[in-house]
């Protein structure tokens, strides 16, 4: 996949993250989610089932402030960061996410997530460590 495909669909995929609304032509209908969280491993089939994964495991709305998108052969690799208000708690989490495509949609999708720091975590970790890059 090109550089500028491969952003374009990021860019459909992180106005998904932000808004828990799957942009039409995203998904392909049979997309395949393997999604590993700390610890843990699911997995979903369909376009419905994949946005009913991510509503169960984040609100429906956040930003992503910082991202990165990499084209590869098949589809493209992206690194966010996510952050969002739940729970009256404001929330953090990176993640990876693997897509493959066909007929320019998602049809294959694996996402590697850091796990969800609660404000307490990130002040901890903001005490604790001190970054090189942010």
């Amino acid at each position: 996949m090109n550089e500028t495909t491969a952003n374009e669909l990021a860019g459909k995929f992180i106005a998904f993250l932000e808004t828990g609304t799957a942009p039409e032509g995203l998904f392909h209908p049979d997309v395949f989610l393997d999604f590993t969280p700390p610890q843990w491993r699911l997995q979903a089939s369909g376009a419905d089932n994949v946005v009913q994964a991510r509503l169960s495991s984040h609100p429906a709305e956040g930003s992503v402030p910082r991202w990165r998108c990499d084209p590869t052969p098949r589809g493209f690799v992206l690194e966010v960061e996510e952050r969002w208000t739940d729970a009256d708690d404001d929330w953090y989490c990176r993640e990876l996410f693997r897509a493959d495509t066909t007929d320019g949609a998602i049809s294959d999708l694996s996402v590697y997530c850091t796990g969800d720091w609660d404000s307490a975590l990130q002040e901890r970790h903001q005490q604790q460590v001190a970054l090189l890059r942010p």
